[in-house]
């Protein structure tokens, strides 16, 4: 609760939104802008923005279907480019990832991979905006 509540005091002294992680309580107890669902809780975006309509509720989709069937206001696709996560799997690039942003049918964010080099053509793919673990210090 004590690091949630210190990256809110930050998210909005730089005017960024807080997204919190699968926990809605903790979202809802530090006052986050919304949160951010694992594709394997992706099924819970609509009965959380039917009881938190002001949050920004976004999905994983790590597959197409993932990314059609998300009801999230948006999804992030991944793995963009090679990863060092333990979690991440073939990567997709640029065209294979333009692709799917376009089909998602649903604004979409890109991971995997992402840092100075890579970031600018991300940004061409259609995507709304980068996720990153690493690759923003």
């Amino acid at each position: 609760m004590a690091r949630a509540l210190r990256l809110k005091a930050i998210a909005k002294a730089r005017g960024l939104k807080l997204l919190i992680g699968a926990d809605a309580a903790l979202a809802r107890a530090v006052g986050a802008d919304g949160i951010h669902l694992p594709e394997r809780l992706a099924h819970r975006a609509m009965a959380l923005r039917r009881a938190h309509p002001d949050w920004i509720v976004i999905s994983a989709a790590h597959s197409l279907a993932a990314a059609r069937a998300s009801r999230a206001d948006a999804v992030v696709l991944s793995v963009a480019f090679p990863s060092r996560s333990a979690s991440a799997g073939p990567t997709l690039g640029p065209l294979r990832l333009t692709s799917r942003a376009r089909a998602a049918g649903r604004p979409a964010y890109a991971l995997g991979g992402v840092n100075e080099r890579t970031a600018r053509r991300l940004l061409a793919t259609g995507i709304i905006g980068l996720a990153a673990v690493e690759g923003a210090r």
